[in-house]
């Protein structure tokens, strides 16, 4: 099983990235999908989930408005598009994998928040 981040870097208050997670060793459509993040001294926090069904979507309250999950099951990769990012969305962004108690995660992708 590989979860592999990438799309993280250095970015402005502001602006924009969008992150990838390509999965492989798991059947994907079958899996929830989420993004959490943990900033230093703080613990992980779910950021946005998307289900197997791929329509329905949770976002925590603080990105809601500001971040965008989605799949491509054909691609067996998760997204997260982020926007108006701010320096309290500094963090290392990790991807997850969820099933029936079985969880797979990533080994996450800083992003940096800051001018």
């Amino acid at each position: 099983v590989q979860l592999v981040e990438s799309g993280g870097g250095l970015v402005q208050p502001g602006g924009s990235l969008r992150l990838s997670c390509l999965t492989s060793g798991f059947t994907f459509n079958n899996y929830h999908m989420s993004w959490y993040r943990q900033a230093p001294g703080k613990e992980r926090e779910l950021v946005a989930q998307i289900l197997s069904d791929g329509l329905t979507t949770i976002y925590r309250d603080s990105m809601r408005g500001r971040a965008t999950i989605s799949r491509d099951n054909a691609k067996n990769t998760v997204y997260l598009q982020m926007n108006s990012l701010k320096p309290e969305d500094t963090a290392v962004y990790y991807c997850n994998a969820y099933r029936l108690g079985v969880h797979y995660w990533g080994q996450g992708t800083q992003v940096t928040v800051s001018s």
